[in-house]
């Protein structure tokens, strides 16, 4: 197979791109580089079947060859970085999108959106499944990235129904690992690299909000298997580990594994900032075969000892 990823430079992408050329699959890497990295991709740049392309898929652009699938990982998914740039999120979630689909069209092409639980807005539907239709503000802080994910799924639903498109929608819930940025202000990379410099861990609220932890190399492995599914599933298909974790757990399960001195310091809650975050997996269960197989602990050591590494560079 021949794929196109969007976004592939960046901390889930990467690994997406590793894993279809290690199956051995040719990938064609589009990415701005405006969040992602190329050094995250640099294992693959002497691979004939890997090719990165700079460029932002918010404008058109073109793929030379034939092209049998089209993953869109393109997007700011931190907050820091969607805060920081909320018009081109706002515009990779729907100019960008259509911009693959008219290349999946061209092509034929099947069509993988990475979308996100944040679809879900702050949830009053606890765990949420695919068919809960989210309580989002769309005009707040985050509706950029929020919105955003939406639209695409309208368009890519609308592709669906007029021009029969071959569509997978997964629904990505709280994803953690190596190539996480340290500075990209998720609270797994926030605890780990504040507990290995000894910093106060901070804490928004009480502590007490919940969220679902996937380990990257579940969710890659959920992506693919979604990515050769037939015609008839599209989705949106939740893919995320259902165990649930409050800030509070997370940041002493940090605290004992780095074996950190770090003080947990308190600040205001943010602007729309869910409560809970749980998936149900049954549908992934059913469709894909698909469910996580590491643990908070494991993927937790793996990802600190990651974070160790970049930390001992900088």
């Amino acid at each position: 197979m021949r794929a196109v990823v969007t976004g592939g430079a960046g901390f889930v992408g990467s690994h997406l791109c590793e894993a279809l050329v290690a199956r051995g699959d040719t990938v064609v890497c589009v990415d701005d580089l405006s969040t992602g990295r190329a050094a995250n991709v640099a294992a693959l740049a002497g691979n004939k079947r890997f090719r990165l392309v700079e460029h932002d898929v918010s404008t058109p652009f073109e793929v030379d060859g034939r092209v049998d699938a089209v993953a869109h990982l393109a997007s700011p998914a931190s907050p820091v970085d969607y805060h920081a740039r909320p018009l081109q999120t706002l515009a990779v979630g729907s100019c960008g999108t259509e911009h693959c689909l008219q290349l999946a069209l061209r092509n034929d092409a099947r069509f993988v959106l990475a979308s996100t639980s944040e679809v879900y807005g702050d949830p009053l539907q606890h765990p949420q499944t695919e068919d809960y239709w989210g309580n989002v503000n769309p005009i707040g802080t985050r509706s950029c990235y929020d919105e955003g994910k939406r639209a695409a799924e309208t368009l890519f639903f609308d592709y669906r129904r007029q021009h029969d498109l071959s569509i997978k929608v997964i629904r990505i819930f709280n994803t953690y690992g190596p190539r996480m940025h340290p500075n990209d202000g998720r609270v797994v990379s926030n605890f780990i690299v504040q507990a290995l410099r000894g910093e106060p861990i901070t804490i928004y609220g009480d502590g007490s909000q919940t969220r679902s932890f996937c380990f990257v190399d579940d969710l890659v492995d959920g992506m693919v298997r979604l990515m050769n599914t037939d015609h008839e599933v599209t989705g949106p298909i939740n893919v995320g580990n259902p165990g649930e974790f409050t800030m509070l757990e997370l940041a002493n399960a940090v605290l004992e594994i780095t074996g950190s001195t770090s003080t947990i310091e308190h600040r205001p809650l943010p602007q729309d900032d869910p409560k809970q975050r749980q998936p149900n997996i049954d549908l992934a269960r059913r469709e894909l075969g698909w469910e996580p197989t590491v643990a908070l602990r494991p993927g937790l050591e793996r990802t600190i000892d990651y974070f160790r590494g970049v930390l001992a560079d900088a």
